[in-house]
């Protein structure tokens, strides 16, 4: 076992509290990408905001939504609606009529516009020298009332060193690697136990099991640190190898939230049937996806896909040619009827209600699912551990034993439209 060092900015939670009208209010927030550090209280002025009818907003994008507006003070937040053009322009032009601070929110014309926005003010027109935060449409609103003061506070980042966790099992080829990993830290706000101590435990018991084996390929286990802060440890790994080292991974499988309380099983869709990705695809993915669905078809539990969309510690490797593949039991998206019908659970309510909360604890686990999925990770990797033809045509070895003779994938239940949900970065436009 090895313990790989990086380092990285840490950047500690944004405040956005309402001090006035009563009742005064600590919002959900978070500091924009690029950011400067700041701590403003002071009076709130609305910037050519739209509440109402349709609530199409140029907020804050023209140097005239500023006009008759006071921000002669030494303390004044301006408050801008998402809308039109990027959230750097907006910040700068709120910065050149004299704001102190800025808090940009949520659109609220359509319900994906509804919760907290925080995006990035990288690229923007002009150095931006004022705290930026975000806030949902409801807050937004709230924070309009007449009379608002409010508290902005964006702490400046440090530089930090945080580790991954390396474990090999040389097997007889070693230049064909079969790598899985799955992420060890959690948000400020909760424990993360299933995201992501479910996947790193399921992991670890593999990796527990796989020391009794003598494999024919290199057998690779990784536990990220700072996934939730951008997907930082597993970035930092895959940059710090060579070609010759990247060329040697066969694969990597991703496993990040596999419990989750009201959970569907779901695999990256790597042949693109439910969901075309925004990312190339590397070859042999889909093989690494047919394996999951066999599995699943052989013990009669139905799946669906998720969107490959790189949102997770597998982005780093796909971006290297490596194929990919993982397994996934929903976050904050909501079930619905169909789901609810197939897999059980509560319609309305979000695959895990408790995403990125402090309730994510040891009640936050759906024991069949993980076992279901501990089972399916474990499979997965003696599998690969024995043979990759599939994926990268190097030719392997039976697993020994009896043979497990699996079905042709039985195909997703197709529930899904559109997006799968997932992590990822905010957006640059508004």
């Amino acid at each position: 076992m090895t313990l790989d060092e990086f380092e990285f900015q840490f950047v500690f939670p944004a405040v956005l509290e309402q001090l006035t009208p009563p009742p005064a209010a600590t919002y959900e927030t978070g500091a924009f990408t690029g950011s400067p550090a700041g701590d403003v209280t002071g009076n709130v002025i609305p910037v050519d905001i739209n509440l109402t009818g349709d609530r199409a907003s140029t907020s804050g994008c023209e140097d005239s939504d500023f006009a008759g507006l006071n921000f002669g003070g030494t303390n004044d937040i301006a408050l801008i609606q998402r809308g039109t053009c990027t959230f750097a322009e907006k910040a700068v032009n709120a910065q050149e009529a004299g704001a102190e601070a800025v808090v940009i929110f949520n659109q609220g014309n359509t319900p994906d516009r509804e919760a907290l926005i925080v995006g990035t003010l990288v690229p923007s027109p002009a150095p931006i020298t004022i705290p930026v935060v975000g806030a949902s449409f409801a807050d937004g609103v709230a924070l309009a009332r007449p009379g608002s003061t409010a508290h902005v506070r964006v702490v400046p980042s440090e530089t930090r060193t945080d580790v991954n966790v390396i474990a090999e099992l040389p097997g007889k080829n070693a230049d064909n690697v079969v790598m899985a990993g799955a992420h060890l830290d959690s948000v400020t706000a909760g424990p993360g136990i299933n995201d992501n101590g479910s996947g790193s435990a399921a992991l670890l018991e593999t990796a527990l099991m796989m020391a009794k084996v003598k494999p024919e390929n290199t057998v690779r286990f990784a536990w990220w640190g700072a996934e939730e802060l951008g997907l930082i440890g597993s970035t930092a790994y895959v940059e710090g190898l060579s070609q010759a080292e990247r060329d040697r991974i066969a694969l990597y499988l991703n496993y990040d939230m596999v419990g989750s309380p009201n959970y569907i099983f779901m695999v990256y869709d790597a042949d693109q049937s439910t969901f075309e990705a925004p990312v190339p695809i590397p070859p042999g993915s889909t093989a690494i996806e047919d394996l999951y669905e066999s599995y699943y078809t052989l013990i009669g539990e139905p799946y669906d896909d998720t969107a490959f969309d790189a949102r997770s510690d597998y982005q780093a490797f796909i971006e290297a040619g490596i194929p990919a593949g993982g397994l996934f039991t929903g976050a904050e998206v909501p079930k619905t009827e169909e789901q609810a019908a197939i897999w059980g659970g509560t319609a309305g309510e979000q695959f895990d209600p408790c995403y990125h909360e402090a309730c994510d604890t040891l009640a936050n686990v759906n024991l069949h699912a993980l076992e279901v999925n501990s089972d399916l990770i474990a499979f997965a990797q003696l599998t690969f551990a024995y043979s990759t033809e599939s994926v990268n045509g190097v030719p392997g070895k039976k697993v020994p034993g009896p043979p497990v003779n699996l079905p042709p994938p039985a195909g997703p239940e197709g529930t899904f439209a559109s997006s799968g949900g997932g992590h990822g970065p905010g957006p640059i436009e508004s």
